[in-house]
């Protein structure tokens, strides 16, 4: 029986050299990273900028794959027959992950059993943006026209379930108040919208109101998020006012491996990636896209995820929202 316990202890010994072994020396072949995003989309700029610094650390390709539509159904499906080796690695957004388990009643995926958690890559707070010449100067402006006019204040999103739109949906829970949602087909056509004074408000990143903003069309009354953007600091934030205290909606794109992939290469990828996303390319390519780096582990990434995902559950689920209703 010694005998035989010892030869196991032994073999796992082996088992976890071998597997340290492997990571050290991965990757031995490209690296393919699906993405639901599309080409030219910020979160695809930020990904390919990644993906050209992580191929010149490891020396082998990191191909960036875009499979965009079918709400990010048509990269996770690929995802999900991917071997847990490390060379298959998906970049979903929060919406994925935290958001999509709320709004569907199916998916064909499963967050928690077939993506684990390597590292966030980039974090977006969002901006409350009116046109410039709205008569809203505050965040509590809109709310005080929201509860004098239930249901007549409209906001904008890029499509029902998106950030923009759950963002609304939290204001309205937050502050017991009744808004009008206006959904476009496109981030363009809303702002655009925006400027215009055809919708109220919305909630935009820099990288999609920016370019309206500097020109002077749009307006930032303040950042939905605990502390004001080191991009914009002359915009204030929700938690500088008790009224707007406690607003907050970001989004955050990730990478994930595949259930089963060995910690040791996770932990390998994970550390390359924060290295990557310190350098200076990086950091002047976030600073450019109004992005940052949210410095996070597995583990810290794990812990954000739940709590995402356990706070939009209960807005979504208080207005009873659905996807494939």
């Amino acid at each position: 029986m010694n005998l035989h316990i010892r030869l196991a202890v032994l073999a796992g010994i082996l088992s976890m050299a071998a597997t340290a072994a492997n990571a050290q020396s991965f990757p031995t072949k490209p690296v393919r990273i699906l993405t639901p995003s599309s080409v030219g989309s910020g979160p695809d700029v930020a990904l390919r900028a990644i993906a050209e610094q992580l191929g010149r650390k490891w020396g082998q390709p990191v191909i960036v794959d875009n499979r965009p539509g079918g709400n990010g159904f048509v990269a996770t499906g690929l995802f999900k027959q991917a071997k847990p080796d490390g060379y298959e690695l998906i970049a979903p957004d929060s919406s994925h992950i935290a958001t999509h388990p709320h709004t569907f009643r199916k998916l064909p995926y499963d967050p928690r059993k077939d993506f684990e958690p390597i590292r966030p890559i980039l974090n977006t707070a969002f901006f409350v943006v009116v046109g410039a010449n709205s008569p809203y100067k505050t965040l509590g402006d809109i709310i005080r026209a929201a509860k004098e006019q239930p249901g007549r204040v409209t906001y904008g999103s890029w499509f029902v379930g998106s950030p923009g739109h759950l963002g609304g949906l939290r204001l309205q829970s937050l502050k017991g108040i009744e808004m009008l949602h206006v959904p476009f087909k496109d981030m363009g056509q809303l702002m655009a919208a925006v400027a215009a004074g055809e919708v109220g408000w919305t909630l935009g990143s820099d990288a999609s109101a920016g370019p309206l903003e500097k020109a002077g069309k749009l307006r930032y009354l303040a950042i939905a998020a605990p502390t004001r953007s080191p991009i914009h600091p002359q915009v204030p934030s929700v938690g500088e006012s008790p009224d707007t205290k406690g607003y907050d909606v970001q989004a955050w794109v990730g990478l994930f491996a595949p259930s089963g992939t060995p910690e040791a290469v996770k932990q390998r990828i994970s550390d390359d990636v924060a290295a990557v996303l310190k350098s200076p390319q990086i950091v002047e390519r976030y600073r450019l896209l109004g992005y940052e780096n949210p410095d996070l582990d597995p583990g810290q990434f794990a812990a954000r995820i739940q709590r995402d995902t356990d706070a939009w559950g209960a807005v979504i689920k208080q207005a009873g929202l659905r996807l494939d209703d």
